[in-house]
C-alpha cells in the first residue's frame, strides 16, 4: 500500500481552499519529462496530468528532458546536457515552481541525467516528487557495485516523496531505501475512446489476437509469433495482427514467411489516436508475454478498458490490475506454447471469454481512470506542500487489491 508523507514542520504553508476562491491555482508544479509529442508512456502520463482537473487547483509546467523527440547530433545533444541544469534552474526561478515532478527510471541514461535535475531542485528548495517508471528494482541496479548501490540510497532519501507504479516494488524500496518517503500511484488510461459496446464475437468465427507494441523480443513477440505457428499446426485458426515498429520487424516477417503464416498474420505498423483505438476495438485477445522490466504497461490498460482480454505475464504492476481467470489470463515468459494454449482455451471457451472480457471493462472503469490519477496526485501534491495533515492514503486503484 501506499504510506504515509510525514508533514515537515518548516513546510510552504498555502490555503489552497483560499487560492481556489480566488481562482488562483495552489501552486506550481513543473513536470519533467519528454517532448510530449514523443511516442513514450512517460509522455502519455504527462498529456494525462496536463488536460485533467489536476489544472484546476495547481498551474502545470512542462519542461523537456531527454532525446525523445528531438532531432539532435552529437554536438548538440553534448550542448543541451550540459546547459539543461542551468535552464532548470532558470525555469524554476522564472515560474516560482513550489513542486518539482521528476519522472524517471531506474534505467542508466535517465537515471544519471535525472539525479542532476534532483540536486537542482534541492538546491534551490524545492519540493521533489520523484516518479519512477519502471526500469530495475533498486537491489539489481547496480548489483556488485557497491559504491554506486550506496549513491542509489542516498539518491532516494533525497526527495520528498518518491511514487511508485506498483505495490510490488514498494517492499524492494523499503528494504533498500528504509528512509525513503514512498508512495505507491498507478498509471491510467483516458476511457473516453473505449466505451462503445461491440457484439460477441460469433462461435466458430475465429478470434482477432492482437500484440500492440514496440518489437522488440523482451516484450514477447516472438513467442506470440511462435504461439501462431503452434495454433495452426493444432487447427486452430486465429488472426493475428501485429501493430508497432521496431528492430526486429525483418526478423518477424522472415519467421511469418518460413512458417506460412501469411493468411493469419498481419503487421500494421505503428497506430496511433483514433486508429489505434479502433484496433483495439476490432480485437478479441492483447498476446502480451512480456520478460521485459515492466512498470504498468498502458497496452494493458487500453486492451481492457477496450475488451480486448489480456494473455500476459505477472511482471512489473501487471499483477495489481489482471487477476488471472478474471480479467485475462497470465502465461511464464519465453513460453510460446503456454501462449497458444491459453489463447486456444479462450477460442473455446467464448462465454468465459465475453465474462472476462466484462470484467476487465469495469476493472478500468473503476479503478484506473485519469480522474482516479488526477485525484491521487492532487492529493500528494497538497501534501508535500504541508497543508494536508491526513495520512496519505491513495486510491484503492493505486495500492495492491
Amino acid at each position: 500500500m501506499a504510506v504515509g508523507l510525514p508533514v515537515k514542520e518548516d513546510a510552504e504553508r498555502i490555503d489552497p481552499n483560499s487560492a481556489r476562491k480566488n481562482n488562483r491555482a495552489v501552486a506550481n508544479v513543473t513536470l519533467l519529462g519528454p517532448s510530449l509529442a514523443a511516442v513514450s508512456g512517460v509522455s502519455t502520463h504527462l498529456l494525462q496530468l496536463i488536460h485533467s482537473d489536476l489544472g484546476a487547483k495547481f498551474d502545470l509546467e512542462h519542461f523537456q528532458v531527454g532525446s525523445e523527440g528531438r532531432t539532435e547530433g552529437f554536438v548538440g545533444k553534448a550542448v543541451r546536457m550540459l546547459i539543461s541544469p542551468f535552464s532548470l534552474a532558470w525555469h524554476l526561478v522564472e515560474c516560482r515552481s513550489s513542486i518539482v515532478h521528476i519522472n524517471t527510471s531506474l534505467e542508466p541514461n535517465s537515471y544519471w541525467r535525472d539525479v542532476v535535475y534532483l540536486l537542482v531542485a534541492k538546491v534551490l528548495r524545492k519540493k521533489v516528487v520523484y516518479q519512477i517508471h519502471g526500469g530495475a528494482l533498486p537491489e539489481d541496479f547496480f548489483r556488485g557495485r557497491r559504491l554506486p548501490t550506496e549513491v542509489l540510497r542516498w539518491v532516494l532519501g533525497r526527495p520528498d516523496v518518491v511514487v511508485l507504479l506498483a505495490s510490488g516494488e514498494l517492499s524492494a524500496y523499503q528494504r533498500f531505501a528504509p528512509r525513503a518517503r514512498l508512495a505507491v500511484i498507478a498509471n491510467a488510461v483516458d476511457i473516453k475512446g473505449y466505451l462503445q459496446e461491440r457484439p460477441a464475437r460469433r462461435r466458430g468465427e475465429p478470434l482477432r489476437v492482437v500484440y500492440m507494441g514496440r518489437l522488440v523480443e523482451s516484450k514477447g513477440i516472438l513467442d506470440v509469433v511462435e504461439a501462431a505457428r503452434i495454433l495452426k499446426d493444432r487447427g486452430v485458426k486465429v488472426m493475428l495482427s501485429i501493430a508497432g515498429s521496431g528492430p526486429i520487424e525483418p526478423g518477424l516477417r522472415k519467421l511469418v514467411n518460413e512458417a506460412r503464416l501469411e493468411d493469419r498474420v498481419s503487421f500494421v505498423g505503428a497506430v496511433f489516436d483514433g486508429e489505434k483505438d479502433q484496433m483495439w476495438q476490432q480485437s478479441d485477445v492483447f498476446a502480451f508475454p512480456t520478460f521485459h522490466r515492466e512498470g504498468l504497461p498502458y497496452a494493458i490498460l487500453e486492451s481492457m478498458a477496450a475488451g480486448a482480454v489480456p494473455v500476459t505475464t505477472p511482471v512489473g504492476a501487471i499483477p495489481d490490475v489482471l487477476i488471472d481467470k478474471v480479467h485475462g489470463l497470465f502465461v511464464s515468459p519465453h513460453d510460446p506454447r503456454a501462449v497458444a494454449d491459453a489463447i486456444q482455451w479462450l477460442d473455446g471457451h467464448r462465454d468465459e471469454l465475453e465474462a472476462m472480457r466484462a470484467a476487465g471493462r469495469r476493472r478500468i472503469d473503476e479503478w484506473y481512470t485519469v480522474a482516479r490519477l488526477a485525484g491521487d496526485f492532487a492529493r500528494l501534491y497538497e501534501q508535500v506542500l504541508g497543508f494536508s495533515s491526513e495520512t496519505n492514503r491513495l486510491s484503492r486503484g493505486s495500492t495492491a487489491l
